[in-house]
């Protein structure tokens, strides 16, 4: 595939973040879901190695300073493993490790803090510098062996067709990847849409989050799990807020368990599972 290709078509790749800063981390993941990319996050070296091999991103932006591993050491580890462009985007005050770091195989060096926008630029570039294709969708992350969402192949209706969802007002589109609120459009990223699959799917059930975490994101990792956390509190807060005069039903959380979402109607449960 020519650069000219592959930038009319760089919202589908599959960006690795290999990020400790849950913070950080989850800011940077919505920002690119939302631009149309598909995030697998590494939370350490450790994760970072055994997941990238599966993952097979277009590009990686990692971290140098990891709390397991140094982050130049996983730099060139990564790159000889993966064909795809690192951008290091990292804290640290030593110029040595930029100069070192584009020895290694990085592609482009981001200094912390940095603007949102600088790093779209910079993933961008990067993309259309990439003379490999992207590997995968725009849903990356939820190809890796999982439990599926009802819906989407062996879960799905006798004909292998998307189904759609009905708990209470909140219906769900899974063909249009569409949810609407008393018919009312809300508006999702991709992370909060997969979480309201999950749930409307399997209305009254609860799943953990290490399930939700396996459906939304590929892979099962307890240092997500307050992730899962903020997003569910984000979904719950446009649901509210999607339309003013229909109630939305409740997303609950279970102490100890995890999170169901409920046919019965009322004010959304924010609690800590």
């Amino acid at each position: 595939m020519d650069s000219e290709t592959r930038a009319g078509r760089e919202g589908t790749a599959t960006i690795f973040l290999v990020e400790d800063d849950p913070g950080v981390a989850m800011t940077l993941t919505d920002v690119l879901e939302s631009e149309g990319y598909g995030v697998v996050h590494a939370a350490n070296g450790a994760a970072a190695k055994s997941m990238v091999d599966q993952a097979q991103p277009d590009l990686i932006i990692l971290d140098l300073m990891l709390p397991d591993t140094d982050g130049l050491v996983l730099c060139a580890d990564l790159k000889s493993r993966i064909h795809a462009p690192i951008i290091i985007c990292s804290a640290t005050n030593r110029k040595r490790d930029a100069v070192l770091g584009f020895k290694l195989g990085a592609d482009d060096f981001v200094s912390k803090p940095f603007h949102v926008d600088e790093l779209l630029t910079r993933v961008q570039a990067a993309l259309r510098r990439s003379t490999s294709g992207p590997r995968r969708s725009a849903e990356p992350a939820m190809s890796a062996p999982q439990p599926a969402i009802p819906g989407d192949g062996a879960m799905g209706g006798g004909d292998g067709q998307p189904r759609s969802y009905q708990v209470g007002n909140l219906a769900v589109d899974h063909a249009r990847r569409n949810v609407k609120l008393g018919g009312v459009t809300v508006d999702l990223t991709p992370t909060e849409y997969r979480l309201v699959v999950a749930l409307a799917s399997r209305p009254e059930e609860v799943l953990s989050r290490q399930d939700l975490s396996h459906i939304v994101w590929g892979y099962q990792d307890a240092s997500i799990g307050r992730s899962i956390d903020v997003h569910l509190h984000r979904l719950r807060t446009k649901l509210k807020a999607a339309n003013p005069d229909v109630t939305p039903p409740q997303i609950v959380s279970v102490r100890g368990f995890g999170y169901k979402i409920t046919r019965e109607e009322g004010e959304l449960a924010d609690s800590a599972a």
